[in-house]
């Protein structure tokens, strides 16, 4: 996969790029694995705004891609499809019975491909899904479970890729890609490879009409509003700083550094925290 760039025929157009949808093989999803999707514009179920700056945008439907296939699959890939609601390129899949489902695609993916899922008896190979027992220590793997028999949870997104450090005990040891190193039980799946579209994050938008088709309104910076609608607004004309000690949301809060996960019920299972492996840096 290629980034393409657009000639400079308007200012918007100048530094623009796109992916080449090339490795796509259809434009035309599964209508069985289709669902309608619901724009709420970061609504929640009683109408309160709790994600901010979403709304509008292209109407798309949603992919039911599984996360969690039986073991002892033998899948064939039919096509490879672009999915609007992740930043990863999606395979169609087929099993020895004739059912089909969509995965995430790897960069090994292509049209007729063969893989397989299970515990025992396959091979060490791209695309194969595997419990992190069966998995050799140094290979690269995504779609990784959290909770054994839940499906994938984490490594997901374009490009991404954790690797599989060491095996103790009952824990496998896996480095993921923020650099943290954290525990998962060796009965917990994950598929060997590296996920596809990995130019993904290499594409700059260049309008701002691009991100308002993708749902994404305008956001507008504290210092630059009335004191009455942020904490950081108000002041005589002029550029100015936030005129206060830590920077604070619209509602009084910390902000920008300001630590807010909460952690407790997982810190036994984490290793080396992300912070650690930037600081090392």
């Amino acid at each position: 996969m290629a980034i393409k760039k657009y000639n400079p025929t308007t200012p918007a157009r100048r530094g623009m790029t796109t992916e080449d949808y090339s490795e796509i093989t259809t434009k035309k999803p599964l209508k069985s694995l289709l669902k309608a999707k619901k724009q709420n514009a970061g609504r929640n179920n009683s109408g309160r705004i709790t994600v901010r700056h979403r709304g509008g945008g292209v109407k798309r439907h949603y992919r039911l891609v599984t996360h969690k296939l039986p073991t002892g699959l033998t899948l064939t890939v039919r096509e490879i499809e672009y999915d609007p609601n992740r930043s990863a390129r999606i395979a169609r899949v087929q099993d020895q019975n004739g059912k089909f489902y969509y995965v995430l695609a790897d960069t090994s993916m292509v049209q007729g491909k063969v893989f397989q899922t299970g515990k025992t008896d396959i091979e060490i190979e791209a695309s194969n899904r595997m419990p992190l027992s069966e998995i050799p220590v140094g290979s690269l793997i995504y779609a990784i479970e959290i909770t054994a028999g839940k499906g994938a949870q984490m490594v997901r997104s374009a490009g991404a890729k954790a690797q599989l450090m060491a095996k103790e005990g009952e824990y496998a040891q896996v480095k993921l890609p923020s650099g943290e190193v954290r525990k998962f039980r060796l009965e917990c799946e994950a598929t060997i490879g590296t996920v596809g579209n990995i130019q993904h994050q290499n594409v700059k938008i260049g309008s701002a009409g691009r991100n308002r088709r993708k749902g994404i309104r305008p956001t507008v910076r504290g210092v630059v509003m009335n004191a009455v609608d942020h904490p950081h607004g108000g002041g005589d004309g002029g550029r100015h700083g936030i005129g206060r000690a830590t920077p604070r949301t619209p509602w009084g809060q910390p902000t920008l550094g300001y630590k807010t996960r909460r952690r407790k019920s997982t810190n036994k299972f984490i290793v080396k925290s992300r912070h650690e492996a930037k600081r090392r840096k």
